[in-house]
């Protein structure tokens, strides 16, 4: 069996250090939240920097009115399983008020039914796309595929595309994304000729882009992340295609790009204010809110901010600091009451600025992630850049 591995900071400690050995605390927090994430494994390209941005959410504001607030983290090593594990120990043993986490859509679920029976708040930051009883207690940060594949379909509209092939992960991630195009390319004049999958693990997509460039569609689009959304790309550089090529939010990453190099050059894809913060108006309130973050990010990581997947969960404790400090006033960290309280705050939330979105929850659904919440860029030269 994976062992757990426990890594127990003061929210008030933000070197890295804190975050790779365990540190008992002298005092009992007054709010526990338990992190988990992936370290290790497929997913920890996605992963570590979700760590990185909950260390900036703590350089950022690690107090709630004068309490502190106690981060318990603990690592799924990409595996499902060991995140629902991760998930009871917090929950039974450590007793925290909410979780936050983690790295994958298949683990983010396994969390979230575990958060369900045990009536524990989730923030999930990876796609839980769940509806009815079962979202009562979790709520989504990153923005769902259907928004922001949409105005990736609109971008083809614009340049013609008239068929488009599809390659993604064979997993509930990607499940969500050709859902999504299903839904919105027929009135855009798409059609979809191909629908590959591989396994996150995989370490070649020759067979499946070989299908599809068979197909020859105009232009390419993956529903995958992280350094395995890499492979199709170079496939199909490998097999010499020259047709539009796409991607959805979950590919802003430089692990990505490091890998992909110039199989990617051109790329579009939607993503999160935050990416391009310094290229939105003044006036643009989640302008404001990036930069504070790209402060605090510098602050607790000693290096710039440059990944969308940090500010997800940066955006997630922001989410907590605002619900706890509502539901204090009814009910006693560490409670079922209080958790309670917790979980209705939540779904309460009402335009709370963050750097991917302004939030707005509600109980039926766990997004909460409007228009405002997604742009349009293209990678150029290795920098994503806006597109009008």
């Amino acid at each position: 069996m994976k062992s757990f591995r426990t890594l127990r900071v003061l929210a008030a400690t933000v070197s890295a250090t804190a975050l790779i050995a365990a540190v008992p605390s002298a005092h009992a927090a007054d709010y526990k939240v338990g992190f988990i994430t992936s370290l290790v494994g497929p997913v920890s390209s996605l992963g570590i920097p979700y760590q990185k941005g909950i260390m900036a959410g703590q350089a950022y504001q690690s107090e709630i009115n004068g309490k502190k607030v106690q981060l318990i983290q603990l690592d799924d090593a990409s595996d499902p399983s060991t995140a629902a594990r991760n998930a009871r120990k917090l929950i039974e043993e450590d007793k925290v008020d909410a979780i936050i986490g983690t790295a994958g859509s298949p683990g983010a679920l396994a969390i979230a039914a575990v958060a369900r029976e045990s009536k524990t708040p989730l923030i999930s930051i990876a796609h839980a796309s769940l509806k009815g009883e079962e979202a009562e207690w979790v709520v989504t940060v990153p923005q769902p595929a259907s928004l922001m594949i949409s105005a990736v379909v609109d971008h083809m509209k614009q340049d013609g595309i008239k068929t488009l092939g599809y390659i993604g992960f064979s997993d509930a991630w990607g499940d969500q994304v050709y859902e999504a195009l299903e839904k919105t390319t027929p009135a855009a004049g798409i059609q979809v000729v191909s629908n590959e999958r591989y396994a996150r693990s995989d370490t070649s997509v020759a067979g499946q882009v070989l299908k599809i460039v068979s197909q020859r569609p105009d232009a390419v689009i993956t529903g995958n992340s992280g350094t395995p959304g890499a492979l199709p790309y170079l496939a199909l550089a490998d097999r010499g295609y020259k047709g539009k090529l796409y991607g959805t939010h979950a590919l802003i990453n430089p692990a990505f790009v490091n890998v992909a190099r110039s199989s990617v050059e051109g790329l579009l894809a939607p993503t999160g204010p935050v990416i391009v913060a310094e290229q939105l108006p003044e006036s643009n309130p989640i302008r404001q809110v990036s930069m504070a973050y790209r402060d605090a990010y510098q602050k607790a990581n000693n290096a710039p901010a440059a990944d969308a997947f940090s500010a997800y969960s940066f955006d997630a404790w922001l989410i907590f600091l605002d619900a706890a400090e509502r539901a204090s006033a009814t009910a006693e960290p560490g409670t079922p009451e209080f958790r309670l309280a917790l979980r209705d705050a939540i779904n309460s939330t009402k335009e709370l600025v963050g750097t991917h979105a302004v939030y707005n929850f509600q109980p039926d659904t766990t997004y909460g992630t409007d228009e405002r919440s997604r742009v349009v860029v293209q990678l150029e030269k290795g920098q994503w850049k806006l597109v009008p």
